[in-house]
């Protein structure tokens, strides 16, 4: 017999209602509450608030909500809010109850523009070294790459800053300069953008964002997502957020650093894509006694351009004796002069032997017949180059193409395509909650059951320092 819906008579009192009994013993929230420490954040922003007034929202339900907006990936933070009285379980992780009053959104602007961006890197660094004692990290190879994140701006903001500096008005412009001397005072190397397009554009509505194109298309504003993982369990060990025109092999040596720090192991090999095979980066891991596992980008870009169609490098001996190169026509390259910048000195053949040679057109197409150069350090690159050729650099080159992209892949889920907030400490505060709910899903689904959350202290004294 067909049943029919009754028409129900709404309760003013749900005397044994409780939210516990509502949440499954397997959702996801519930691991995320047992194995994750938010009360440190009561010490980390204590120096934030004062103490008169009226009483804030505990800093700890303001970062587990932050959690949610990105975890579940909610559009806005006024649509978390109003999304929060009609869910149980984020009732239940917050520790609301029923009628309990959810705070306004304009709570967690205030508390990220208070907190600033360290109280979110503690949190990325305290999962890491969770990770860490859990068994879920090696640490001793850490695989390298970047992705590009549109910002949260639309091009039509962009404007050309010189065509426009005459219409400026005066408090405008020292407004302007106000803000540069506090970008070069800042401390920070990627802070001031100096790439050719972001010194004439400019985003009226996100300044920090760079006019980038990456591969086809045109140019548009966006950040740079540097990140480090260790292959064991793909745990994201150091990550940093750039201007979109910072070029990826500038972060090597700091990804390397916040690895280090946050896992308190050294790193043994370094991996990563041809982009970081510059002279100074195989030069860095020499001097620091790590191995270079990436191609060198001067062999990729070799026939291309203006060396197409022309003898390579290789085809040049040298002769350490005399400090000479000799040519594939059995002519001598003699050293002419040293660039200091560059570090390296300068071959060359004389004019008159290169118009007379009857494989000028393979060789060179300069007027000035062709120059090598030679860094000063070449033995010591050559030594790494070699090492970067090998067999088992090869393996992890391989290995981390498919790592890497697994790792900014599922990142998407968490919106991690474009920024949800402007400026470039905005986006560093959402990419540090963004990795660190990668690591506590990694964490989550690697630890027993009867496990307990890992706490601090940590073996570094610095950090140690500042708990």
């Amino acid at each position: 017999m067909m049943g029919r819906q009754k028409r129900v008579q709404r309760k003013l009192f749900y005397t044994i209602l409780n939210l516990d009994q509502r949440v499954r013993k397997d959702h996801i929230l519930r691991k995320v509450k047992n194995y994750i420490d938010f009360d440190f954040i009561y010490n980390e922003v204590n120096d934030k608030y004062g103490i008169n007034g009226n009483v804030s929202v505990p800093p700890s339900v303001i970062l587990m909500m932050m959690l949610l907006l990105i975890f579940y990936n909610v559009r806005s933070e006024r649509e978390l809010m109003d999304t929060i009285p009609e869910r149980l379980d984020w009732l239940w992780f917050l520790g609301y109850d029923l009628d309990d009053e959810i705070p306004n959104h304009s709570v967690l602007s205030k508390a990220r523009a208070r907190w600033g961006v360290v109280a979110f890197k503690m949190f990325f660094e305290r999962i890491v070294w969770q990770c860490v004692q859990a068994g879920l990290v090696d640490g001793s190879k850490l695989f390298m790459d970047s992705s590009m994140v549109q910002a949260d701006a639309s091009n039509n903001s962009v404007v050309n800053k010189q065509s426009l500096k005459r219409y400026l008005n005066k408090s405008y412009q020292i407004l302007e300069s106000r803000l540069e001397e506090e970008q070069r005072s800042s401390g920070s190397d990627n802070a001031v953008k100096s790439g050719a397009a972001d010194r004439k554009y400019i985003s009226t509505t996100d300044p920090d964002a760079s006019v980038t194109r990456r591969g086809k298309g045109k140019s548009k504003l966006q950040y740079q997502i540097h990140r480090g993982v260790d292959k064991k369990c793909e745990v994201i060990t150091a990550t940093e957020v750039t201007p979109g025109e910072v070029h990826e092999a500038h972060r090597m040596q700091s990804l390397i650093d916040s690895h280090q720090n946050n896992t308190g192991r050294k790193v043994e090999t370094a991996v990563a894509d041809s982009k970081y095979g510059t002279i100074e980066n195989y030069l860095a891991c020499q001097d620091r006694g790590i191995k270079a596992h990436f191609n060198s980008l001067e062999e990729t870009q070799k026939g291309t351009g203006s060396k197409k169609g022309i003898f390579p490098k290789e085809a040049f001996s040298y002769d350490d004796v005399d400090d000479i190169f000799i040519c594939p026509a059995g002519q001598i390259l003699k050293r002419r002069k040293y660039f200091k910048k560059r570090k390296h000195y300068e071959y060359i053949a004389s004019s008159g032997a290169c118009n007379r040679c009857q494989l000028r057109k393979k060789c060179t197409k300069a007027k000035s017949g062709r120059t090598l150069k030679r860094h000063v350090r070449q033995d010591d690159l050559n030594f790494m180059l070699d090492q970067a050729n090998g067999g088992e650099a090869k393996k992890d080159i391989r290995t981390r193409q498919h790592l890497m992209e697994r790792s900014y892949a599922r990142s998407t889920r968490y919106g991690f395509k474009r920024a949800r907030w402007r400026k470039l400490w905005g986006v560093q505060i959402q990419e540090y909650l963004t990795a660190t709910i990668q690591n506590m899903m990694v964490l989550i689904s690697n630890i027993k059951e009867q496990a307990t959350a890992w706490l601090w202290p940590r073996p570094n004294p610095d950090i140690r320092e500042r708990v």
